[in-house]
């Protein structure tokens, strides 16, 4: 089943064109592996996918829907986009663990983030650790743990390894395998050859706005 579609879409910014004529369809439950060299595309193309930004020309489905009719707000509790560079907010990492539940007027679910934490092997101290005394490896794990809080329809990851040793790259891969194998839909940049080939069912290949191919693997 097709989750989300782009129909000869572009992208231009300040009058140079981004990403060219990009069409290609995601199944539900796709592991897509995004790779290609730097500027050609990726980020933007993921950034487009969570109406973080709009097309200038084609068309994003969504479900069957244009992504232009769904609140953005709204959409992105379901397509979640985490950043290379994560973003975190407030004095600690517990407000910024909260802050999902807090959008949702739900209360906050500490099993949930208790078996998140685990999952990362990240010691429970580190929620009351204030978030400039994190190393980057950390950051990019909490800002992960807070996306997968509740579990999206399609996980949107931008290098979320690259702070990271071998060892916490490898769980940061089981634990996106888990939640891939749940229901997930994951769509990955990466620029490790062995870790685009490891766990994605599909490749795809972007360079120069273009998408020059999509590899089927599994």
């Amino acid at each position: 089943m097709t989750l989300m579609e782009f129909q000869n879409v572009f992208y231009k910014e300040k009058n140079q064109i981004i990403l060219k004529d990009i069409s290609i369809k995601i199944q539900r439950q796709d592991y897509i592996s995004i790779v290609g060299p730097s500027g050609s595309g990726k980020s933007t193309f993921l950034k487009l996918c969570c109406h973080l930004i709009s097309p200038t020309q084609g068309r994003i489905l969504y479900k069957n829907k244009s992504l232009m009719q769904y609140d953005p707000i709204e959409l992105r509790k379901k397509v979640s986009y985490c950043f290379q560079t994560p973003y975190l907010f407030e004095d600690n990492v517990m407000n910024n663990l909260a802050f999902p539940y807090f959008i949702r007027n739900k209360k906050v679910d500490f099993d949930r983030i208790k078996k998140l934490f685990d999952l990362f092997h990240l010691d429970q101290k580190c929620l009351q650790k204030e978030i400039h005394k994190l190393s980057g490896g950390e950051k990019q794990r909490i800002a992960l743990i807070r996306t997968l809080l509740f579990d999206p329809d399609i996980l949107l990851l931008d290098e979320v390894t690259s702070a990271l040793d071998i060892e916490n790259t490898l769980i940061v891969e089981r634990v996106i395998n888990y939640f891939h194998q749940k229901g997930t839909t994951i769509l990955w940049i990466t620029h490790n050859y062995e870790q685009s080939k490891r766990n994605a069912n599909k490749v795809l290949t972007i360079e120069a706005g273009k998408i020059k191919s999509l590899e089927v693997i599994r």
